[in-house]
């Protein structure tokens, strides 16, 4: 069952796409800004909390001491992070 007005016959006549498009302005505008920023908060917060993992899979991929001297490399090899 649809709704029809009782004035249907004073409304103005809008062609198909005009009426099946949305309005654009301000508040779309603004809907936009705002969920771009949260999305970057979410994404600068999901990284701050997981700095300390990120680094420790840096840590991680870091040769030995054994690889390093079969490359030439002098430099002892950094000591891996204590578990907290």
């Amino acid at each position: 069952m649809t709704f029809v007005p009782s004035d249907h016959e004073h409304a103005p006549k809008i062609a198909a796409t005009p009426a099946r498009q949305g309005l654009r302005g301000r508040h779309v505008l603004i809907i936009l800004v705002v969920s771009t920023v949260l999305a970057a908060l979410a994404l600068f917060g999901a990284w701050g909390l997981h700095w300390g993992d990120l680094e420790h899979a840096q840590n991680a991929s870091a040769p030995t001491s054994a690889e390093a001297k079969r490359m030439g490399d002098t430099t002892p090899a950094p000591a891996p992070p204590a578990n907290p």
